[in-house]
């Protein structure tokens, strides 16, 4: 599957992405955002990363801006978390921070959650440290649910966490025409 927005071409990661990845994620204060990934991070991580099975209503993407010469800036998808939800995680290289970009990406994953996948609520969360992912999720529609602690690996430590969902069959959820997808 695949999406184009405006600015972004959201495709498959391929394993010879893994050095570009790891050069766009291997910041500390990228992966110190995420639950799952490891700090430092290493090429291997993102072999590894780009190598792991994706379920059907599962699409995991690598974010590439075509209007900087086609350049792997980011990542986002939807993965089936251990409540049985389907929750949205994104993040993006620090040099393209406060462009709209995670927002842009963002509508594209929901566009095709709503129109091509049998979902009907997606889930996503960010660290309490990290107040400018919850104004994207905010911006996206979501609606915050509540607090709790997660493991972040990168941190090795429980981290304060802000819960949201979003229902992706309420009528005003979604405006505007649907973005192109392919599958």
């Amino acid at each position: 599957m695949f999406a184009l927005t405006p600015r972004l071409t959201l495709r498959p990661g391929w394993l010879e992405d893994a050095p570009a990845l790891s050069r766009a994620i291997g910041h500390e204060t990228v992966v110190g955002r995420l639950a799952r990934a490891p700090w430092p991070y290493a090429l291997g991580d993102a072999e590894t990363f780009l190598s792991l099975p994706r379920g059907a209503t599962e699409p995991r993407f690598v974010i590439i801006a075509r209007e900087q010469e086609h350049r792997l800036i980011g990542g986002i998808g939807l993965h089936r978390a251990d409540n049985g939800d389907h929750e949205l995680g994104y993040w993006l290289t620090p040099d393209t921070w406060g462009r709209g970009y995670a927002t842009e990406a963002g509508r594209a994953v929901i566009d095709i959650a709503r129109h091509a996948l049998p979902l009907t609520r997606v889930t996503a969360y960010h660290h309490a440290d990290n107040p400018a992912s919850g104004h994207v999720l905010r911006k996206l529609g979501f609606v915050e649910t509540g607090r709790s602690r997660r493991y972040a690996l990168a941190r090795d430590a429980m981290v304060e966490s802000v819960e949201f969902a979003l229902d992706l069959d309420a009528d005003d959820a979604h405006e505007g025409a649907a973005m192109p997808i392919a599958a």
